[in-house]
């Protein structure tokens, strides 16, 4: 019993949750702790070890003080401890999960939280925000890893009149995942706590805490509470300090704006060039997606950007986070230091076909330096330094060469666990935050977009380029469902403006809807043109973009 709420635990499952006032009824209940195990081992392949539930199991309940308690599990396969404490400050409740195992090869630790109450409606920064329903099949059976899918370490359950929060106050960049309910496991949540790759010879994974509360009011309220911790966290006052005004001002995006003159003159005849971002992507001598990280602009780019910026508008070339071909000179320098799966421990990355479409990147040492024009690239650790400065020094280069104030870095969402999630000890997460520092530091400064935006991305970032649930170039089924829910704005809006991705020319159905799930998550009006008379002559929906952007 804290100040706040009541809570239940037996046998380390949750068994009743409820405010410490009010008549709103438990928002946990109804939980047999007799069946099943709380706390579990994850392996490869989502094998899954049970430390309670079997009739081998032998489980210790122990109290440390008024306040603190823990719940030790000794089963067949492994062991187990949760430890339950109260922060008075707060009235949180405080679970940290651990496990152990003589069987190398662990991968995540396990805690399962069971019997919510059915009506409650999940609030989850996945895709930008979602509120849905326990049951719904978007959200069915997923497990959505930090901070790629799952991009900031909080969830809410939100009924009529409050709900109930979980959290990961979590600064040092450990990785985590959330599951969300199954038809086997339906009305619940798990919360993994991963160690870092390498695992083959991993015996033990733990060292995270979940803080519950209940709150009053609607998911703003828990939002508020976490950005707040956020902020004073990551000490984020000094990045808005010197973030531009301009940012704030900005109306109107054009995601993948080809290179065409004759479109800046059209969208100045309808807007403020002043408050409209162009994001570009063919800009170089090489291909799009060749030869990253040779970044020398075009005859045709440097003409582009001259008169681009003589008329005001926001100009942000598209660069590479991490992303980089195994053909080019540099990968003799950086290639010891790919990404690859925790589990297979293939290397990742990804490749284009015109007759397959997209690929997996080669295992082949001689395909992976023979087919540039198969965009075939792999991804560098950004905890890598040589990697930072190399891309540094290529991108300082153009950015210099053609005075930008802006620029685009592509993957910058893709951090997480990897076989080599150490480098100079950091995290790829962490990397990457740095990376995107250390990027928008060149020269005079440059204003810092990418792509995704979660938690440790938005503190580099002054833009990012969304994907919509599920639905990065292909929209799914029920995709309406998942706008209406503005939570990483709501979160991380002062500091990081979202635009568009694709899809948004306005040309079906389809893709009205793409902009309308866009605008929802609190994106500023983005549309994707062929050229001018799409802006001059504009179908209904890019005409609303930009009616929006003159209010």
């Amino acid at each position: 019993s804290t100040s706040t709420l009541t809570a239940v635990f037996v046998n380390g499952f949750l068994t009743n949750l409820r405010p410490k006032s009010g008549p709103e009824p438990p928002f946990i209940a109804g939980v047999d702790a007799a069946q099943g195990s709380a706390v579990q081992l994850l392996y490869r392949g989502g094998e899954r070890v049970a430390l309670g539930g079997t009739n081998v199991t032998r489980i210790v309940t122990r109290l440390l003080s008024p306040t603190r308690a823990e719940i030790r599990f000794h089963a067949w396969e492994g062991d187990g401890l949760l430890t339950i404490s109260e922060d008075p400050a707060t009235g949180d409740v405080v679970v940290e999960p651990s496990a152990q195992s003589a069987r190398p090869g662990v991968l995540a630790c396990r805690w399962t939280m069971k019997g919510i109450r059915p009506d409650l409606q999940l609030v989850a920064p996945l895709y930008q925000g979602v509120k849905l329903a326990l049951d719904d099949s978007l959200i069915r059976g997923g497990r959505w890893r930090w901070p790629q899918e799952w991009e900031s370490g909080f969830v809410a359950l939100e009924g009529k009149t409050g709900g109930f929060q979980v959290r990961c106050e979590d600064t040092s960049y450990r990785y985590k995942a959330l599951l969300t309910p199954s038809p086997d496991a339906p009305n619940t949540l798990a919360f993994d706590t991963e160690e870092y790759g390498p695992m083959d010879a991993n015996l033990a994974a733990g060292g995270l805490a979940w803080r519950i509360n209940v709150y009053q009011g609607d998911w703003k309220v828990p939002a508020a509470q976490y950005r707040d911790w956020l902020w004073g966290a990551y000490h984020l006052a000094e990045a808005d300090r010197v973030r531009r005004d301009w940012i704030h001002q900005l109306r109107f995006a054009v995601s993948w704006c080809p290179l065409n003159p004759a479109v800046l003159d059209a969208l100045a005849t309808q807007l403020n060039p002043k408050t409209v971002l162009l994001h570009v992507p063919d800009w170089r001598t090489d291909k799009y997606d060749e030869n990253y990280p040779n970044y020398v602009p075009s005859d045709a780019a440097r003409r582009f950007v001259a008169k681009g910026k003589a008329m005001g508008f926001r100009i942000a070339p598209h660069f590479n986070a991490i992303d980089m071909d195994p053909s080019n000179p540099a990968h003799r320098l950086v290639g010891d230091f790919q990404y690859r799966d925790t589990e297979s421990k293939r290397l990742l990355g990804w490749g284009y076909d015109d007759k397959a479409g997209v690929l997996g990147v080669p295992n082949s040492n001689e395909s992976l330096m023979n087919n540039r024009t198969r965009k075939v690239m792999v991804k560098i650790h950004p905890g890598l330094a040589m990697w930072r400065s190399l891309l540094g020094e290529s991108i300082g280069k153009a950015a210099a060469d053609l005075g930008l104030e802006a620029a685009f870095t592509d993957v910058t969402l893709v951090s997480g666990n990897f076989d080599m999630s150490l480098v100079e000890n950091q995290t790829t997460s962490e990397g990457m935050k740095r990376l995107i520092e250390e990027m928008g530091a060149l020269g005079v400064g440059l204003v810092m977009g990418g792509e995704g935006l979660n938690e440790i991305t938005m503190q580099g970032l002054s833009f990012a380029q969304a994907h919509l649930f599920r639905s990065h170039q292909n929209s799914i089924d029920g995709l309406e469902r998942a706008g209406g829910c503005p939570l990483n704005e709501f979160m991380f809006g002062k500091l990081c403006r979202t635009i568009g991705y694709s899809g948004l020319s306005g040309a079906t159905p389809a893709e009205e809807l793409r902009m309308k799930i866009h605008l929802e998550h609190g994106a500023i009006p983005t549309v994707t043109i062929g050229g001018p008379d799409d802006i001059l002559k504009p179908n209904r929906a890019v005409k609303e973009m930009l009616d929006r952007a003159r209010q």
